[in-house]
């Protein structure tokens, strides 16, 4: 046997040990979506129109209603609003249309019958009522949607670009935050009020009895409580950890308990009365970006910045796990990267927007846990 044959045949019975094989069998089955099935679906209605154009489709906002009628917001050279709806023979992505003169959607809050749409742009930071667009039609014979009429309610606060807002959709009323100031806005009238001073960073969120928390300061939550009409500063601690990045949470859609992750990935559950929990795991990497609870309570999300990673958080084991990149193979391969928000879907998928160019709605159905052994199988 010649040096050659010889080098060929040791390079051939590295490829084949077992460490090997288990290490490709790794790359193979766990770098892309190892568990559950991820659908990217296009900002339009297949076949039929066309998607938002490709650096005006950064969608960065998303919430949903009851119904499971999805609604977002782009971010880019323009704002365009949307709405979506996945279930029975609907499938569709139905552009709204553009918000003049806006750059960046940073919030959508379903009301009763509208919506409000928080826009950054030259003009400040704005709030834009839309009225609900029914998806009821079938898809299947003549169709069509009529584009509503986008009203400017104005500036939130004067000279001051809106950070996030979150909606209680029974009062039809939104609390939002710009850089500076926190403010109300009645969704049945129009009026924006503004009800406190604070330097608010990342995402609000809506608490277990229903008030709103945002961030105050590296150590502490504000604390605006809806019955009364009463901000307070420094209304909760946040636990031990790195908190000086911009905070993303989720709500469990039952317990309506809230998840929140601290600079370094570490998840923790919040509840009014019971506070913080401690550290239940630690994402593969930081920071933590939009996640979202399934009906289960089963937390999904994205972790890692440029080339994100979905996780999965199992509050009852304390348990996180790390599921891959997103991955859609259905009908055309696409990968995604970038993940702006995240909404529960009606039935318990996870909807999350892609921040990026030719951005797409992706629809994630988690895997459906094993029923326990019976102790006497």
């Amino acid at each position: 046997m010649t040096q050659q044959q010889q080098t060929e045949q040791q390079r051939r019975d590295r490829w084949n040990t077992p460490e090997m094989q288990a290490y490709r069998r790794e790359v193979r089955e766990a770098t892309f979506t190892k568990e559950g099935m991820m659908v990217a679906f296009p900002t339009c209605f297949p076949g039929m129109t066309t998607p938002i154009v490709p650096d005006e489709s950064r969608i960065t906002a998303l919430d949903v209603t009851p119904l499971g009628v999805v609604f977002g917001g782009t971010s880019g050279y323009r704002t365009h609003l949307f709405a979506a709806e996945f279930h029975g023979i609907m499938g569709i992505v139905f552009d709204l249309g553009v918000v003049e003169g806006g750059a960046e959607c940073v919030a959508v809050c379903c009301g009763k019958t509208t919506l409000a749409a928080f826009v950054n742009g030259p003009k400040g930071g704005r709030a834009i009522q839309v009225p609900l667009t029914r998806m009821d039609s079938d898809l299947i014979q003549e169709w069509g949607f009529q584009r509503p009429a986008f009203k400017d309610l104005g500036e939130c606060a004067s000279g001051e670009p809106v950070v996030h807002a979150v909606c209680d959709p029974a009062l039809d009323l939104v609390i939002g935050a710009t850089t500076r100031h926190v403010f109300k806005l009645a969704l049945t009238t129009g009026k924006i009020e503004i009800t406190g001073e604070a330097p608010t960073r990342g995402r609000l969120a809506r608490t277990s009895a229903g008030g709103i928390v945002g961030r105050d300061s590296e150590r502490t939550l504000w604390h605006f409580d809806f019955r009364t009409s009463t901000f307070r500063r420094g209304a909760f601690a946040l636990p031990e950890g790195q908190w000086k990045h911009a905070l993303s949470w989720a709500r469990d859609p039952r317990s309506r308990t809230l998840y929140t992750g601290d600079a370094a990935g570490w998840l923790y559950s919040f509840d009014e009365a019971a506070g913080f929990s401690k550290p239940l795991g630690q994402v593969p990497v930081a920071p933590v970006g939009p996640m979202a609870v399934t009906l289960d309570g089963r937390v999904f999300g994205f972790c890692g910045e440029e080339m994100a990673r979905l996780f999965c958080l199992d509050p009852q084991k304390k348990e996180v796990t790390a599921l891959g990149g997103a991955a859609s193979v259905i009908e055309r391969r696409r990968y995604g990267y970038v993940f702006g928000d995240a909404v529960t879907g009606r039935d318990g998928e996870i909807v999350f927007g892609e921040n990026d160019n030719g951005g797409h709605v992706w629809l994630y159905f988690p895997r459906i846990q094993p029923r326990p052994e019976s102790p006497n199988a």
